[in-house]
């Protein structure tokens, strides 16, 4: 069973994470042959503010909160 989990800053739109969902799923049932019952795929939304790079948090980089 195909287990894959990505990681991502938080402010894409539902459409946008559900195409990515979408797109993961079948590159693994295609890339593997799984079933596709079998392939298990989500997202781990990481909040601006506990993301930092070279000493700057995400939401200050980006300047604010994304909206939903």
């Amino acid at each position: 069973m195909p287990l894959i989990e990505i990681h991502l800053l938080e402010g894409r739109s539902k459409e946008q994470k559900k195409a990515l969902l979408e797109a993961v799923t079948r590159a693994v049932q295609e890339s593997i042959q799984a079933p596709l019952e079998t392939i298990r795929v989500w997202i781990q939304e990481i909040p601006l503010d506990e993301f930092i790079t070279a000493g700057v948090l995400a939401s200050e980089k980006y300047g604010k909160k994304p909206e939903k």
